[in-house]
């Protein structure tokens, strides 16, 4: 096999893309009732989850949780045991749908020999109407390292070659993995810019992050998955508003261990020389720590965020099995 039939087996596992619109489609991909089996490990069950036309959605969950699982099946990678996907109404895996899908994955694997520019022109050339070359770089921020090797680039540098690659087809539907990973903070919200950028010029997004604030500042909707299953799905201020919680940051000498046993304490963790404790009631919580504590200090309170709401949810999903 050639270097170049190499490249189009990737292109075509993950990244194939068209111009076409969505036509006007309110749900671009469904995922109904699908079960997911690998063995005796059942990944989804019973998974219903929609991508609606010209939004954000960003999947949340924990490691394992089924998220790279319902991508795949999205992406046409793997099928279900049990239920339908369908994307822009078809089947996900026909050539059809693959070329208006483009995905950063962190599984994607590129020879470490091409420069960057000849990456994305490989790509490039397997689609009808791709990106210029110029527009490509210029979105991805990779116009002072056009002609670098792919293998002397540093791990961000490579993140933004492989976001690249997923949008130089320019594709309707793009999926996103973990798209920041290794960014430094001015890249990772030069990247947010840019996919802002996508939105506005009508794509649809999916968004797996393990940056919660990222998924709050990007996500018209989230869902969060947690053991195969969807167990919230809103916009952001829903999310969060599932949860009344607030956050404490105190110094004092009790242990986050002998805090996190306290009743109302959902989580705790230190932070310097402080500790922050997310809790669903502060009050009750700060009025045992003054207890336990006496000399307590630098005590703030804020409100709960999305990090808190999804402690919360995946706890309360935990206990609830």
């Amino acid at each position: 096999m050639t270097g170049k039939e190499t490249a189009m087996v990737t292109t075509a596992q993950f990244l194939t893309m068209h111009n076409t619109p969505a036509a006007g489609s309110q749900h671009v991909a469904r995922m109904d009732g699908v079960s997911k089996n690998f063995g005796q490990v059942q990944a989804l069950a019973d998974f219903n989850f929609e991508v609606r036309a010209g939004e954000l959605v960003a999947l949340l969950g924990p490691n394992g949780a089924g998220k790279t699982t319902a991508i795949k099946m999205l992406l046409g990678l793997a099928v279900p045991t049990a239920g339908k996907v369908t994307v822009f109404g078809g089947d996900p895996a026909s050539l059809a749908t693959h070329m208006r899908v483009g995905a950063m994955l962190q599984v994607g694997r590129v020879p470490e020999t091409l420069r960057v520019w000849e990456h994305i022109d490989l790509f490039s050339s397997y689609y009808p109407n791709p990106l210029p070359m110029t527009e490509t770089l210029a979105i991805a921020g990779l116009e002072s390292l056009r002609n670098r090797k792919f293998g002397d680039l540093s791990g961000g540098q490579k993140q933004r070659v492989l976001f690249a690659l997923a949008i130089c087809g320019n594709p309707d539907l793009l999926f996103l993995d973990e798209p920041t990973v290794g960014l430094d903070v001015e890249a990772r919200h030069l990247l947010w810019n840019e996919i802002r950028k996508l939105l506005g010029r009508g794509k649809t997004v999916v968004l797996t992050t393990h940056y919660l604030e990222e998924a709050d500042a990007l996500a018209d909707r989230i869902g969060v998955i947690n053991k195969g299953l969807i167990i919230a799905d809103g916009t952001p201020a829903q999310i969060k508003a599932r949860t009344a919680g607030k956050k404490i940051r105190c110094v004092t000498r009790l242990t986050a261990a002998a805090i996190k046993e306290m009743p109302q304490v959902l989580d705790v963790n230190e932070d310097r020389e402080a500790i922050v404790i997310h809790t669903a009631n502060a009050e009750s919580v700060l009025r045992r720590l003054l207890s336990l504590d006496q000399e307590i200090s630098a005590v703030e309170v804020t409100s709960a965020g999305l990090e808190e709401a999804f402690l919360a949810l995946t706890r309360d999903d935990s206990s609830n099995n």
